[in-house]
């Protein structure tokens, strides 16, 4: 369901960066765009995101979270919380098949249409179908480099794409300082 992408975002110090790649993959073997952009700011350029799944449904849930934001005048975990709760609930938003990553400068949630809301232990989390070996890599970065955020993401995914054929090197980072 999620194949043909990979998300991964890093809190390091006062920096968070989320980063993915521009892979759009339409069944199992074909690469229908190679240099797509799955991250995005939203809310003013305070909260970044990226997602997994399919494009249109992706789009309409970045709409819908940046509503839930501009709502609860910018708190994340509310906004987070509110957008899953609907997702869940509602029949046409329970037909979307994507995973959001969100953050701003404080936190960060992967949210999906299953209501749940997860906030990663270790400020590091990954989504897609190369998200395994992002996280594995940016913890390895993290724990082990002097790299920033920016840095940890970027070499993450280059480390992913090496390994999952649904990911690609043309790589977006977006950060929050």
């Amino acid at each position: 369901m999620f194949k043909g992408t990979t998300i991964v975002a890093i809190k390091k110090g006062d920096h968070t960066a989320i980063a993915g790649d521009g892979q759009v993959t339409f069944g199992q073997n074909t690469i229908m765009k190679s240099n797509a952009n799955k991250t995005r700011r939203l809310y003013d350029g305070k909260v970044i995101a990226g997602f997994a799944g399919a494009v249109a449904d992706a789009f309409t849930l970045f709409a819908k979270f940046e509503e839930k934001l501009k709502q609860v005048g910018g708190n994340l975990t509310r906004a987070s919380v509110e957008i899953a709760r609907e997702w869940r609930s509602d029949r046409v938003l329970r037909k979307l098949e994507a995973l959001l990553i969100v953050a701003d400068k404080e936190k960060m949630f992967i949210i999906s249409g299953n209501g749940e809301v997860i906030e990663p232990d270790d400020g590091i989390t990954a989504i897609g179908s190369g998200g395994a070996y992002a996280l594995a890599a940016a913890r390895a970065l993290t724990r082990h480099t002097d790299l920033d955020a920016r840095e940890i993401a970027l070499e993450s995914m280059k480390i992913a794409a090496e390994i999952c054929v649904y990911t690609n090197e043309h790589i977006n980072v977006e950060v929050i300082d």
